[in-house]
């Protein structure tokens, strides 16, 4: 049994649990819940503990990855500035679908309330600063304290000025520097897998006290979170096949024809890395040469997440829907760029290990609570199918576009020559 599947039916044991035990024992509700509470709490902690030095080290490593993708040549150099306008318009597509998707199916205030209840370590909300005290403390003056208060966008923003003046310096000090945050990130993942494999019995604990206090409306808040969530992905994903057709003029039979083995393996085994062979062969099929394939579609699976920046936000905007916090437009601006950025240095991992490093700096950003996403964690299976499933077709329609654009340069470049010629 994977994983994320041990942590699926902790969430289901659990909730079932405490909803049985409210049922036929409620003067053992408060008792349980002292003893499950800061169990959950406590895993919790452990795997928010690793959440800072893994998103500066995500940042650092993946504006030095893209950088160094960029300068590898004119098509290298084409896709990466792709993926990135792919990946911001991701986070405003999201930005604008999750309200519209929360207005016409919202959710059950009863359940909202309920679940609100029941998470009790969740922290109030700090006020939010008028525009410029906003602004102003968006530039650390003092870094270290800006991690240890979890200051996600000033740490955001210290990690870029620390990664682009990075690329400055002597290569043999850069590669050393890359070399160092690489471990720190391979470092921390390794913790957070030893959290995650305890992940059933924190789980579990949270869930149990949910169940008890919510009720059953736990199940259906949770069905609607993800609806809404995989939603926006499925959103996203579609909006692959006018961008294959436009971008690349491939018809809409062929490329869906084309892209159906890639879709089967990433639904399989939740990995767009493990989809890679199966896209080179659907990539060869629409008539994309191996020589540009070769190229774009590795990158793709290293640098593109399309569908991480839109349902890491949905996530968030969720979550601030959830527990009543308002989001101003400067908040959501906010929030989308932090969305876009994270996203950048995502690794190709499955869902459940980076989710929370994901999505707490965007959830911070606009205000969100981060303490339900250890809840949250237990049924990103599901989403995370959406998600790997919309990044491989983005990866076969940008492949297909840079592909006619590298046609199109060819073709130029023979008619200069002809007619200097």
């Amino acid at each position: 049994m994977s994983q994320s599947t041990r942590i699926l039916f902790a969430l289901v044991a659990g909730l079932v649990g405490g909803i049985l035990l409210a049922a036929y024992a409620p003067g053992a509700v408060e008792p349980t819940a002292s003893i499950a509470q800061p169990i959950g709490q406590a895993w919790l902690n452990a795997l928010q503990m690793t959440i800072v030095p893994l998103v500066f080290s995500l940042l650092v490593t993946g504006v030095a990855a893209t950088a160094e993708a960029a300068q590898a040549g004119r098509l290298a150099g084409r896709a990466v500035g792709l993926y990135l306008v792919i990946m911001l318009a991701s986070a405003v597509t999201a930005a604008l679908v999750t309200p519209l998707f929360l207005s016409l199916a919202p959710l059950p205030a009863e359940s909202a309330a309920a679940l609100r209840g029941a998470l009790t370590g969740v922290a109030p909300n700090p006020p939010v600063p008028p525009l410029g005290e906003f602004l102003a403390g968006i530039i650390p003056a003092n870094v270290v304290r800006a991690m240890a208060e979890s200051n996600f966008l000033s740490m955001i923003i210290f990690a870029l000025v620390f990664a682009f003046a990075l690329m400055r310096i002597e290569p043999e000090l850069r590669a050393l520097l890359v070399r160092v945050f690489t471990a720190v990130r391979d470092t921390m993942l390794v913790v957070i897998g030893w959290v995650l494999w305890a992940g059933p019995v924190g789980v579990f604990a949270l869930a149990l006290v949910v169940g008890a206090r919510a009720g059953s409306g736990a199940f259906s808040a949770l069905v609607h979170y993800i609806l809404i969530v995989a939603g926006v992905g499925v959103v996203i994903a579609l909006l692959a096949y006018p961008m294959a057709m436009l971008g690349g003029r491939v018809s809409l039979a062929r490329f869906s024809r084309a892209a159906l083995p890639s879709q089967a393996v990433a639904v399989s085994t939740q990995s767009s890395l493990a989809s890679l062979p199966a896209m080179l062969t659907s990539a060869r099929s629409l008539g994309v040469p191996v020589a540009t394939a070769g190229v774009t579609l590795p990158l793709a699976v290293a640098l593109l997440r399309a569908t991480g920046p839109a349902m890491n936000l949905a996530v968030a905007i969720y979550i601030a829907h959830w527990f009543g916090v308002p989001v101003s437009g400067g908040a959501l601006a906010v929030g989308t760029l932090v969305a876009a950025l994270m996203s950048l240095g995502a690794v190709s991992l499955p869902g459940t290990v980076s989710y929370v490093s994901s999505v707490a700096p965007v959830c911070a950003a606009i205000g969100a609570p981060t303490a339900p996403l250890g809840l949250l964690v237990a049924v990103e299976t599901m989403p995370d199918i959406v998600r790997t499933l919309g990044n491989v077709m983005w990866d076969l329609a940008t492949t297909v576009t840079l592909a006619r654009g590298e046609r199109a340069g060819e073709d130029e470049a023979d008619t200069l020559l002809e007619d200097a010629a």
